[in-house]
């Protein structure tokens, strides 16, 4: 048995009908586009952790609370 109850021949038969019904070299583009949005994925990601850290690390950034003084009538 393999993978939920479909048999490594049952995959290998489904394997060779995507063969041939659109052929290695769409396969291979469909394979590389996969990688590419996987790889810009874990970019992006990588890419805001380093941006949060370093915001939260950057002592120039100062956060204050802006309240507003009413006229006192005396």
């Amino acid at each position: 048995m393999g993978f939920g109850g479909i048999s490594i021949w049952s995959l290998l038969l489904i394997l060779a009908i995507v063969i041939l019904l659109f052929g290695t070299k769409k396969l291979r583009n469909v394979g590389a586009d996969l990688g590419g949005a996987i790889k810009s994925f874990k970019k992006s990601v990588k890419d805001e952790k380093t941006t949060k850290e370093t915001k939260d690390a950057d002592p120039s950034i100062i956060e204050a609370k802006v309240t507003e003084e009413k006229d006192k009538v005396s």
